[in-house]
């Protein structure tokens, strides 16, 4: 996938192609955050099948494997976070191993059933975990399809199948890796941390501003059961404001919030929840 976006050597550049790039950017990261992490991970809202489906299909369409793997993993990572059975702690392991090479690594490939019992139970998503390259293979055909159209009946936007097919798909695949896993790696390094969680997550701004949301990554760990990560108005939230604005038309609802009080607890030992609790209770679902 990263050689691949070197044939835009080739391919060349087009604002139409940049743009669709960017926003399949945006689209597949708020399947990932919106969809495969606070709804299916974690369950913070409800939703219909079908839209739960919906998204699911989307955030595999991220080619980051299956929504049953991907969920198994992170209620893994809250379970052992930055310790040694954590795949991705860049506390535990080399930096570029913590951010990406765990992904690839043998021993993360396996998905663990048990910790995903109330998930598995759809089959439209252990589907979807099967043959998790079939949504990125639909993408890709489909950007080459919609490139070879705007060549033949829009010339003047000066793209092409082939154009299409490196930057909505390679580039924006590969950018949409890396966006994601700085929550794994620089968000457990950089930022501020106010509450004292065991494991050293971290409130990262800029990690928040490319991933919609999910950069209030201590905020997350101590209150994972929360569908809201920005705890307060200027933690920028766009994967929250989204669902909210999702919940006034019925599509979504039973938005989990924090606790009133919990937003200004602080530092304040005797107000730290135990976050292998809230994962320790959607394994028992």
């Amino acid at each position: 996938m990263h050689l691949a976006c070197l044939l835009v050597i080739l391919a060349g550049v087009s604002w139409v192609a940049v743009g669709t790039c960017l926003a399949l950017y945006v689209v597949r990261m708020f399947a990932i955050t919106a969809g495969f992490h606070r709804l299916l991970a974690h369950r913070t809202y409800r939703t219909s099948r079908v839209f739960q489906f919906l998204i699911a299909f989307t955030g595999t369409a991220s080619y980051q494997k299956g929504p049953l793997w991907w969920s198994a993993h992170h209620r893994h990572h809250h379970l052992v976070a930055d310790t040694k059975q954590d795949f991705h702690s860049p506390l535990t392991r080399k930096f570029w191993r913590a951010h990406f090479g765990w992904f690839l690594s043998e021993d993360s490939q396996e998905t663990h059933w048990k910790l995903i019992a109330n998930l598995s139970k759809y089959p439209e998503l252990r589907f979807l975990d099967r043959y998790y390259s079939l949504p990125p293979i639909i993408l890709a055909a489909s950007a080459f399809v919609l490139g070879s159209v705007l060549q033949r009946y829009a010339p003047g936007l000066g793209t092409s199948g082939f154009q299409m097919l490196v930057w909505a798909f390679f580039i924006s695949t590969v950018v949409l890796y890396h966006g994601t896993f700085t929550v794994n790696s620089l968000a457990h390094i950089f930022g501020k941390r106010r509450f004292p969680t065991d494991d050293n997550s971290r409130n990262n701004w800029f990690v928040a501003l490319i991933t919609l949301g999910e950069g209030w990554h201590n905020n997350h760990h101590h209150y994972a059961s929360s569908e809201r990560q920005g705890f307060y108005w200027w933690e920028v939230d766009m994967s929250h404001y989204t669902l909210k604005a999702l919940s006034w038309f019925g599509i979504v609802w039973d938005l989990n919030a924090p606790p009133v009080n919990l937003a200004s607890a602080r530092r304040s030992p005797g107000n730290v929840l135990d976050p292998a609790s809230s994962v320790a209770a959607l394994i028992s679902e």
